[in-house]
């Protein structure tokens, strides 16, 4: 059975509290060897961290105040993001960036707060996690700024949906794309295109579980198990065996977020 490594999910979601040993139980079972837990604000980014705390060598945490959230961050939870990323248990800082979608944060504070976690990541030597959602100029242009002021950014582009140029640009700027169960999708040819010209060695794959599940399971919660199912479409999309596209996939996130016996942070 091939090695998974689900780069991105919540769960500290409500969703997963009365059957998370089953969930990671699923999870074993279907290959998935680690998983990242990843927080949103302050308080789901210290559930994060006790999660990966109560699961070691099985989920690792990434905290952060997601771009919807800006807004209702309190007096000192910026410094308590970075009091908490500096933890060993978390291998990197996000989600951050920026999103025109939902509304609930004005985009300046959000840019603001994108920076500040940009900034946090390059001084504690870890990988930043990036949302963007119809706001891929405005991410390529910070990204570019980040990139002409300090040189090339380490992180992902999580669930990445934009298009050729947008991932051009990320991949650019230094970044891994990963790719979430939105590529199975019907709707989602454009999507595959996309991800058929990524590199192999610049591939990540995610579940955002609860959100989005994948075709053939679209419509039940997600969980990382389910994983399997999106590489299973980027090896086909790749040309690949499902084992080859796993193996890569592990071993980009195992550099990147220096998860695993013997690896190395992958450095730009």
């Amino acid at each position: 059975m091939p090695e998974l490594f689900d780069t991105h999910a919540h769960l500290d979601d409500p969703r997963f509290a009365d059957d998370l040993e089953a969930v990671l139980a699923r999870a074993a079972a279907a290959g998935v060897a680690r998983v990242l837990t990843v927080g949103i604000d302050r308080a789901t980014s210290r559930a994060a961290l006790d999660l990966a705390a109560r699961f070691p060598g099985r989920l690792a945490a990434v905290v952060g105040i997601q771009p919807n959230h800006a807004a209702e961050a309190g007096p000192g939870d910026l410094d308590e993001v970075a009091r908490l990323a500096a933890d060993p248990r978390a291998v990197a800082v996000g989600e951050t960036g920026l999103d025109r979608y939902w509304g609930r944060a004005p985009v300046p504070l959000q840019e603001e707060f994108f920076r500040f976690h940009l900034d946090l990541a390059r001084r504690l030597g870890k990988p930043v996690v990036i949302h963007c959602r119809d706001a891929g100029p405005d991410v390529v242009r910070v990204l570019q700024e980040e990139v002409a002021a300090r040189g090339p950014v380490r992180g992902v582009m999580h669930s990445f949906t934009g298009d050729a140029a947008t991932a051009r640009a990320c991949l650019d700027a230094g970044l891994h794309l990963s790719f979430a169960g939105m590529l199975t999708y019907k709707t989602a040819a454009d999507l595959r295109g996309v991800a058929k010209g990524v590199p192999l060695e610049r591939l990540l794959v995610e579940t955002d579980s609860p959100y989005l599940a994948p075709v053939p399971v679209r419509g039940r919660r997600n969980e990382p198990a389910f994983v399997a199912h999106t590489a299973a479409c980027l090896a086909g999309l790749k040309g690949v065996a499902v084992e080859e596209l796993a193996e890569a996939t592990t071993r980009n996130a195992r550099e990147l977020f220096g998860v695993g016996d013997g690896v190395r942070r992958t450095q730009y």
